[in-house]
């Protein structure tokens, strides 16, 4: 088994949690620092980073580390570098931002979800650099802006990077489950426009605020004519059509008939369902309301992952999950998407998600992840880096 630097790995994950690394211009906060002491360790190590902006503070960082064995397969290690707020400071025991390791855990946002997965992709890498030459090379990423709308796994795919990758594994917290299954996310805006009047007469107006009930009610109608369509999946569960925000009027003037309402709608998908076809339903249905104009903007739209598991990213990953913990590998899904979703949709790289931590801890106060498992998936990805170059699956 390759040896790898059990403290050095939970110390790094320590010092990236004390970096709050929240997208919040309005406090000073990005990922830039994480990213600089992501950075600062990898030149440490010989390697040279490459540093790019997706926006302004918004760091990736990527480094090659070519093995010295020959020519062989590129593998990618994937992490993200910013985390959620902390939220209300009285709902945590702990300090959010102090990497305590209190009970065998290592405490504060952002610990599972997901530095310590990052911290592992660096120093699996770098074990198996030490290790002794191999073929290929592997390509260390910690991108930015993972929680909001991905902008530095599209900048890392537009910028051509992708290019040569043979396939990828995502360090999100799974709890030692091997995703290579992803939810598909669809997030869409339907406009209604009607005509304002006076409460007192709304036979001179058209009120978008009903065609927004009749709306609600036909979505409840599409998410069970999908749901029938397209069974449960074996991972990932069912389709779900979910309004979430409604804007209309004004709570100060509610003798006022509004001119427009909005709807949002988050829609999550399973294999096998084409996301135009559920905007163009839903436009249809926006649609139907007489006298009331509808319009239907995409916001964010995110495929389903479905790698098969025999493909060799996961096939490696799954022989090194058994060599290292001496158990058969768990599949399972990831209930929301990833960066692996931008990475497989836009970047045509084969991508699977396994790393430390719970899978249903994240964005939750007194977040923690377990020592322990930081150390094994170090070793897991060891291996898994080590078989998938060598293909030795």
């Amino acid at each position: 088994m390759i040896d790898v630097d059990e403290r050095g790995v939970v110390e790094f994950t320590q010092a990236l949690v004390r970096i709050p690394s929240t997208n919040d211009p309005a406090r000073g906060r990005t990922e830039r620092p994480a990213a600089a002491l992501v950075e600062a360790r990898m030149r440490e190590w010989g390697w040279d980073p490459v540093v790019s902006e997706a926006a302004p503070g918004r760091a990736n960082v990527v480094a090659v580390v070519e093995g010295g064995g020959g020519d062989g397969p590129t593998l990618m290690f994937e992490g993200h570098t910013d985390v959620v707020t902390e939220g209300d400071l009285s709902t945590w025991t702990v300090d959010p931002f102090g990497g305590e390791i209190r009970d065998g855990r290592l405490w504060g946002r952002g610990s599972a979800d997901m530095k310590s997965g990052l911290a592992a992709t660096l120093y699996a890498t770098r074990a198996l650099q030490l290790a002794g030459p191999f073929p290929g090379r592997i390509k260390v990423c910690a991108l930015a802006d993972e929680e909001g709308l991905m902008i530095g796994a599209h900048h890392f795919v537009a910028s051509g990077l992708a290019a040569g990758v043979d396939g990828a594994i995502v360090a999100e917290p799974e709890a030692g489950e091997i995703c290579a299954v992803a939810k598909g996310a669809l997030r869409l805006r339907v406009d209604l426009t009607g005509k304002m009047a006076h409460g007192a007469m709304p036979q001179h107006g058209r009120n978008p605020v009903q065609a927004v009930g009749t709306l609600l009610v036909a979505l409840r109608s599409l998410q069970q004519e999908l749901q029938e369509r397209h069974p449960a999946h074996e991972h990932l569960g069912e389709v779900y059509v979910t309004p979430t925000v409604v804007r209309a009027g004004s709570d100060e003037q509610v003798n006022v008939i509004p001119a427009t309402a909005s709807v949002f709608v988050d829609v999550r998908t399973v294999p096998g369902l084409e996301h135009k076809v559920v905007a163009d339903r839903v436009a249809a249905l926006a649609a139907a309301s007489d006298g009331i104009e509808a319009s239907v903007s995409v916001l964010v739209d995110r495929p389903p992952v479905d790698v098969p598991v025999t493909d060799p990213v996961v096939a490696a990953l799954a022989a090194a999950h058994r060599t290292v913990t001496g158990e058969e590998p768990v599949y399972g899904g990831v209930p929301g998407s990833t960066d692996g979703t931008v990475l497989t949709h836009w970047g045509g790289i084969p991508s699977v998600v396994y790393g430390p931590g719970g899978k249903w801890i994240a964005h939750q106060a007194d977040e923690y992840v377990e020592v322990a498992e930081i150390v094994r998936c170090t070793r897991v990805f060891a291996e898994a880096a080590r078989r998938f170059l060598h293909r030795d699956f």
